[in-house]
């Protein structure tokens, strides 16, 4: 396997919204993530109200950042909230079906269309795992739609192991990556 590209984080700032919403007209991302309201989402989501429960868990805070190269160019986003722990939600029942104790972070992420194929999102994954805001976070958990085989391998070749097999109510299986 390549090596993965060199990348740094930054804190997504409504300055990098341009050159993040093209990304979000790709029919792939489009289908995936929801369309070009899905990056000024995460703007909203970092300015809500903390401290309140969200499928059994306790919603601490939320961090989104934005992957550079080394000329300083976008290349991914990837982001989240962090929670004081993991919870499997059975919609259903309307109660937490499995708990997994330990503070957790989840994450979504998009990579620039024209750099896929590249390793960007698996470098991506790997430093936000490493980012100094998340130091506290025991585990990090990423949903994806089994049928996504592409970011899949990528979480896989970033350490994410499976903890569900079977998709959930939203259609994703979740990845696991423990500290």
């Amino acid at each position: 396997m390549a090596a993965a590209p060199t990348i740094r984080l930054v804190p997504f700032e409504p300055e990098l919204l341009p050159r993040v919403l093209p990304w979000f007209d790709h029919p792939e991302v489009r289908r995936r993530l929801g369309g070009r309201t899905w990056p000024e989402r995460e703007f909203a989501l970092r300015a809500a109200a903390r401290d309140e429960e969200f499928r059994g868990a306790r919603v601490l805070r939320a961090h989104t950042y934005v992957a550079v190269d080394d000329a300083g160019a976008p290349v991914a986003q990837i982001g989240g909230d962090v929670y004081d722990r993991w919870t499997v939600w059975d919609p259903v029942a309307g109660r937490v079906a499995a708990e997994h104790p330990g503070r957790a972070a989840s994450a979504a992420y998009v990579v620039d269309p024209a750099r896929w194929g590249h390793g960007y999102g698996r470098a991506a994954r790997r430093a936000y795992t490493a980012v100094a805001d998340l130091a506290d976070v025991e585990q990090f958990v990423l949903g994806i739609e089994p049928d996504n085989a592409a970011s899949l391998r990528a979480a896989a070749a970033a350490g994410f192991r499976p903890l569900t097999t079977e998709p959930d109510a939203e259609d994703l299986v979740h990845l696991r990556l423990r500290r």
